[in-house]
């Protein structure tokens, strides 16, 4: 037999990657090219949709160069992606979503928080979709950007004939399907998967947008994920570097693919799969459990039903800003800089030195890490950031006490959603980290610690293209389904252990964490 080989892409919030794995889930090779980004307003920020399908064509025609693979033995493929929205014309051409005006911004970010106002009108509704969105609706959902775009684009909005989550986008301009996969239709547009009837109309009418579907050309049915969307058309296999025999998969949102590549290999036997979390951390981080009865609970997104396995019900956990605020932090202070990794090193060892010499680094400073608002477990997208200890200092030391403290809040912020897990009945005991953060020794320690769980880093190099590589193998047929792909698939981790000596002092930070949030809700309260 020919060998084959499966392409992942993955497209984040600032770039696209993609890779070349073979049928055991090694990475043969790996390629990134960077995305623009525009920022008009200061909760606004959105892409170019053209530029995004470039430098994805860019980073494959890469990555099968670097894993020096004959394109025809590409046999599938599959997306995962932020959840932005893309709009499209009656002609399938681009169309504002900008204040701008710019045709070519197209495109509203995850992270663009205009419909704040719109999101707490769906709060309001009261509607049963809110239950599985953790009671709040948040204005990363698309739901709220498309009434945004109602009523604040108009013009844009009579010219609107497709609506896509940037997945599905992409298989759309790899295949020329409409298909949407279930991933990416449940976690951010109100479908209700487990329904027979996923759409809510009631719903829809009461927000103004009855006529969603019609109008963004969007199918009364999502497709499963891994679903076979057909093969390349001959424009984007040579746009992409690779042939019409490679079939695509309905894709992902890139959290979801990351859950699937280091949580996938239990796909096998779920019995124990409630004891595990997948934490996926970069510039922001998501927390995900999977378990085979829905668990939901208040400021926790889901329970959604078969977004990643088949028949397996996710929660999701998150937090807006991780690796984005430690960014923000470096530029915010006056002996900081751009961020970049030098920086973020230098920062690291010096804090290492630091705590050689003080253990308790710093411990009348504390952050709560909610600039961008709190995700979860508060769902209030209206949350600010705190910051309590400051003195004259403004020395490069001074950077780096700031620093760890504010990981340290971080962390403390994943163990206040990973206890709201719990509290609901999921037994989390161990947690299984990818993305950026895992180049972090300051975090990955600090999860350990904070949280008391074990926790184990991927041996996948990128476990979120694993993730989407399990997807793309699936849809093409190297495997019978997707549980298969991913326990054929999966890799191994190496386990760290929390230390006990620093559960003390971590607990007495929690207790801080926890006593801030209250103080910043009193303060709010104040007329």
């Amino acid at each position: 037999m020919m060998p084959q080989f499966v392409c992942a892409v993955d497209v984040g919030t600032g770039s696209a990657r993609a890779g070349i794995l073979d049928a055991k889930g090694n990475l043969l090779g790996r390629v990134e090219h960077p995305i623009l980004m525009n920022r008009p307003m200061g909760d606004h920020a959105e892409h170019d949709s053209e530029d995004i399908w470039k430098s994805v064509c860019i980073a494959v025609q890469g990555a099968v160069a670097a894993a020096k693979v004959s394109p025809a033995d590409v046999v599938g493929l599959s997306f995962d992606a932020t959840c932005s929205l893309v709009v499209r014309d009656k002609q399938t051409e681009q169309l504002t979503v900008s204040t701008s005006g710019e045709r070519r911004w197209d495109t509203i970010v995850w992270l663009d928080h205009r419909a704040l106002d719109e999101a707490d009108e769906c709060t309001a509704t009261g509607h049963k979709v809110l239950d599985f969105l953790g009671g709040v609706m948040s204005p990363e959902m698309q739901t709220p950007k498309l009434m945004w775009l109602k009523r604040h684009l108009p013009a844009t909005w009579e010219k609107a004939g497709y609506f896509f989550d940037l997945a599905d986008y992409l298989s759309w301009k790899a295949t020329g399907s409409l298909a949407r996969s279930q991933c990416t239709l449940t976690c951010k547009w109100t479908y209700l998967a487990h329904e027979e009837h996923g759409w809510q109309a009631d719903y829809l009418k009461t927000i103004g947008l009855e006529d969603l579907l019609e109008r963004g050309h969007l199918p009364e049915v999502a497709s499963p994920v891994a679903t076979d969307l057909g093969a390349l058309t001959s424009e984007a296999a040579k746009a992409l570097g690779l042939t019409t025999s490679c079939q695509v998969g309905a894709g992902l949102i890139d959290a979801f693919a990351g859950s699937l590549g280091v949580l996938g290999g239990f796909a096998g036997d779920l019995s124990q799969i409630d004891r595990h979390l997948a934490l996926i951390a970069g510039t922001s981080s998501c927390l995900m459990a999977l378990s085979q009865e829905p668990i939901s609970f208040r400021g926790g997104w889901g329970p959604y039903h078969g977004v990643a396995l088949p028949d397996v019900w996710l929660s999701e956990g998150g937090q807006s800003v991780t690796g984005a605020l430690l960014d923000h932090i470096i530029r915010w202070h006056g002996a900081g800089g751009e961020p970049n990794g030098d920086l973020h090193r230098k920062i690291t060892a010096r804090i290492m030195e630091l705590r050689a010499a003080e253990p308790d680094l710093a411990n009348r400073l504390h952050v709560l890490p909610d600039f961008h608002g709190n995700r979860s477990p508060l769902a209030d997208p209206h949350a600010v950031g705190v910051i309590s200890g400051l003195t004259l200092d403004s020395s490069f030391d001074s950077l780096c006490r700031l620093y760890w403290r504010t990981a340290v809040g971080i962390s403390l912020g994943v163990r206040h959603i990973l206890d709201a897990f719990n509290d609901k009945g999921y037994a989390i005991d161990t947690m299984h980290v990818t993305g950026g953060h895992i180049k972090s020794p300051l975090l990955m320690e600090l999860y350990a610690d904070a949280t008391g769980c074990t926790v184990i880093t991927s041996a996948a190099e990128d476990a979120v293209l694993l993730g989407t590589a399990m997807v793309a193998a699936t849809a093409a047929g190297m495997y019978p389904d997707l549980p298969s792909a991913c326990t054929a698939m999966k890799q191994g981790g190496r386990a760290c252990q929390p230390d006990p000596a620093a559960r003390q002092r971590l607990d007495r930070d929690y207790r801080i964490f926890v006593e801030m949030h209250a103080q910043r809700k009193a303060l709010d309260a104040i007329q």
